[in-house]
């Protein structure tokens, strides 16, 4: 059964809509925990769109579980993510204009700019995922360049239906086979709901999911500590 990282960034994101102080991403945390969750997720943006550092700093303080921090290839965040220490570092593309993160990170075009950065988390005992493509390139190169895991993205396939979803899947499944064997963590993240998890969860060696969107959308009418029991369920 693979691990539930919950992302609680849609939680700041209404909060900021109105720069009130309501609601709050750490109590959505822990009720996300209680709730069964294994891990939180949350990814401060380079314009802060939605979580803030104070907000980063509250949630590593008190909770109980893991911590994974998703980033930008920013030296102000790395620098704030070495003095944060969370358990896991994801680093992921980001574009300024982007409503959410739009595919995986071009590991190729960032080469140099990883083999700096990777180090800094490694040496410090903080793992290093990388958000990126199914592809055995982009796997090989990860590990090449000293990630612990990757985190394949499942938005294609969580967009596409039908034959063209089962081709998707059929992708993942490869790479994920591929990514084992070069002895990574394998996670995956992006655009999974409670109809289109189950697959990507029954994957064998899937170690963990990071999902956000869809489990707030549906605690707005179940409330959260339902929507996240009903999501460990589909992994079960």
């Amino acid at each position: 059964m693979p691990l539930l990282g919950v992302n609680v960034d849609h939680v700041a994101a209404i909060r900021q809509a109105r720069f009130t102080s309501y609601p709050d991403p750490l109590e959505a945390a822990l009720v996300c925990e209680k709730a069964g969750a294994d891990g939180i997720t949350i990814h401060l943006r380079e314009d802060r769109r939605h979580i803030q550092e104070k907000d980063c700093l509250r949630i590593k303080k008190k909770i109980k579980t893991k911590l994974n921090l998703e980033m930008a290839l920013s030296r102000e965040i790395t620098n704030f993510a070495l003095k944060l220490h969370p358990d896991d570092v994801c680093i992921v593309p980001e574009k300024r204009k982007e409503l959410t993160t739009e595919g995986g990170l071009d590991v190729f075009k960032h080469e140099k700019e990883l083999k700096k950065i990777i180090p800094l988390f490694s040496k410090k005992g903080i793992r290093v995922s990388l958000f990126i493509e199914a592809s055995e390139k982009a796997i090989a190169l990860s590990k090449k360049l000293g990630a612990d895991a990757v985190e394949l993205h499942t938005g294609a396939y969580a967009n596409l239906r039908g034959q063209s979803r089962a081709k998707e899947l059929i992708r993942i499944k490869k790479a994920s086979s591929f990514a084992l064997k070069q002895g990574l963590l394998l996670n995956a993240g992006h655009g999974l709901d409670y109809d289109n998890t189950p697959p990507i969860a029954r994957i064998k060696g899937m170690n963990e999911l990071n999902i956000g969107h869809s489990i707030i959308a549906y605690a707005v009418f179940a409330g959260l500590d339902r929507a996240v029991r009903d999501m460990k369920k589909l992994l079960s």
